[in-house]
């Protein structure tokens, strides 16, 4: 009987079975298995897990995703400077669950030191949800209203504030007994955090791009006593 004699495999077959495959849209893979590919393409800068499914962003605009991502960091730092125990981050990987790994835009988080719900873990991601996340999105069809909202809210990310560019509006959800609410400007058009007292936020004056107007409404939140009382009680917080 005649036997069959295996060609020996090339340089190339063994380096394609080593490398993982890369990471495409629409991939249905584990978290590990998501991490894995990920750290295999450097060159990739943002994917991200939802509810188990890979979501590769195209290339970002100027106007559409750029700027306005540069300004919402730019007013979180203006609130974290000078609240103790605040902490913010920018394209940060998020691991929530088994089946969500997000890299949203920016956060704003209680440290972990001062009694906040997630913690930089041993790999040197952020695990659990940050307080408040913000998300620059193309329009309301994009899947930060939909998908990565139910997985926001699910694992207890407690406000949710999402930038639409191509309608120029804001929308910012508070957890209520596990449901998002829609959160409504007062009389002057200033959205005002429940879970970080102080941070303030006109729309209209983000989306005029008119920098000196929104860090003007930020500071006046800065100076309320509410916002005094919470860096008083974040100092509190801190073991002796």
């Amino acid at each position: 009987m005649a036997t069959t004699t295996l060609a020996p495999k090339t340089a190339k077959q063994d380096d394609r079975e080593r490398q993982p495959p890369p990471l495409f849209n629409g991939d249905h893979l584990t978290r590990a298995e998501f991490e894995r590919r990920y750290a295999a393409q450097p060159h990739l800068k943002k994917a991200e897990l939802i509810e188990g499914v890979v979501y590769v962003p195209s290339p970002v605009h100027l106007d559409k995703h750029s700027k306005p991502h540069s300004r919402i960091v730019g007013w979180l730092f203006n609130y974290a400077a000078v609240t103790p125990g605040a902490d913010f981050g920018d394209n940060a990987t998020v691991r929530l669950d088994l089946e969500n790994e997000a890299q949203p835009d920016a956060f704003l988080r209680i440290h972990e030191a001062f009694g906040g719900q997630s913690r930089r873990d041993e790999d040197d991601y952020l695990e659990g949800p940050p307080e408040l996340i913000v998300e620059v999105a193309a329009s309301s069809a994009a899947y930060d209203l939909h998908e990565k909202l139910r997985v926001y809210r699910r694992n207890g990310v407690q406000e949710y504030l999402v930038l639409l560019a191509y309608e120029q509006e804001t929308r910012w959800f508070q957890l209520v007994e596990g449901e998002y609410q829609l959160m409504q400007p007062d009389k002057d058009g200033v959205l005002s955090s429940q879970i970080f007292p102080g941070l303030h936020f006109n729309s209209e004056l983000f989306w005029a791009d008119d920098l000196a107007g929104l860090l003007k409404v930020l500071q006046a939140g800065l100076a309320t006593s509410e916002h005094q009382a919470f860096v008083a009680e974040l100092q509190a917080r801190l073991p002796e």
